[in-house]
């Protein structure tokens, strides 16, 4: 099984390598693996990596966290008062639809350049995305099971913690883990484009600029890495809070 998961990744690096020797493409364009990991390293030694990464990691992760819990929050009332839903519908569906990066300008004029706007993007846009989880997860919960807890009369606590909300969590982790992945993309285009002296995404921008390639491909990497464990973290939790989730 290991060697099936390691077959992909050094294939990749193969190719690569062949690619940096083969002549089709500019060397600088393409280094070795060797000198990205050196990159790396350096990076390392040096501290600006971890101070680059805790940057972006505390950007992503507060307004992921936010955006959770107001997502979820939103989307369990939406769901259950459906016809509040249906007033406040086309509203949600516009802003979900509008380009994230359309409104930078926006949330810069309102909270600055600083780490708030970055932060408040991340928060305004991925809480959209969990609320339409959650809602359509709610008013999708199984009808039989309403039928029942319906019949025995539960309360309405009851009927949202044993009915509902079950139904709904794997919608709602379906919500989580595309959100995890935007509040990743949008916190660093955000640090490449305005007011940040720290962040993954300005220094794939810096070391572009100066030509820096081996550390601007680290750099991808280590944005790659943080992703997937991140991914893997709400995965994780979801296989532990929905196990029944498809049996």
């Amino acid at each position: 099984m290991k060697g099936r998961v390691l077959f992909g990744p050094i294939v990749a690096l193969c190719a690569w390598t062949g690619l940096h020797y083969s002549g089709l493409v500019n060397p600088i364009l393409v280094p070795t693996p060797f000198s990205i990991v050196q990159a790396l390293s350096n990076s390392v030694v040096d501290g600006i990596l971890l101070r680059n990464f805790i940057a972006t990691f505390v950007r992503v992760i507060t307004g992921f966290t936010i955006a959770a819990v107001n997502g979820i929050l939103l989307g369990v009332f939406l769901g259950y008062y459906e016809k509040i839903y249906n007033t406040v519908e086309v509203l949600i569906d516009f802003f979900r639809s509008l380009p994230a990066t359309a409104l930078f300008p926006l949330f810069m004029l309102f909270f600055g350049v600083g780490n708030l706007s970055k932060i408040m993007l991340i928060v305004f846009t991925c809480s959209l995305l969990v609320l339409v989880n959650t809602a359509y997860g709610v008013k999708n919960a199984s009808v039989l099971r309403i039928m029942v807890a319906k019949s025995l009369h539960a309360s309405r606590f009851q009927f949202l913690f044993k009915v509902i909300l079950p139904d709904a969590l794997p919608h709602v982790f379906a919500g989580l883990r595309v959100a995890v992945s935007l509040a990743l993309i949008l916190a660093v285009v955000s640090e490449m484009f305005f007011g940040t002296t720290a962040g993954l995404g300005h220094r794939i921008l810096e070391t572009q600029l100066l030509y820096k390639t081996s550390e601007m491909y680290a750099y991808i990497f280590v944005c790659g890495l943080l992703g997937y464990g991140l991914n893997k973290i709400v995965l994780h939790a979801e296989h532990r809070w929905v196990h029944w989730s498809g049996r």
